[in-house]
């Protein structure tokens, strides 16, 4: 039986994205338009972001996001 992996939410790979990319965090903030206080909150996972931030940031990472449907289990 294979045992699966369990994928990453896209709030953890945002922030492992910001991690890799070497930038920090006053840096994207003035280069997105976010507040380096809503970053950090984000950052920190007590707030989300809004889209246009996502937009902002996704840009400024050089980020491609793709959208799927986890696939169907069976039994449900």
């Amino acid at each position: 039986m294979a045992k699966r992996t369990k994928s990453k939410r896209l709030t953890d790979q945002l922030r492992q994205a910001i991690d890799d990319s070497g930038m920090t965090r006053y840096r994207i903030a003035q280069e997105t338009g976010i507040s380096e206080a809503t970053l950090s909150k984000f950052y920190l996972g007590q707030r989300g972001l809004s889209m246009e931030a996502l937009n902002a940031l996704g840009e400024c990472l050089q980020l491609t996001i793709h959208l799927g449907r986890k696939p169907e289990q069976k039994g449900k």
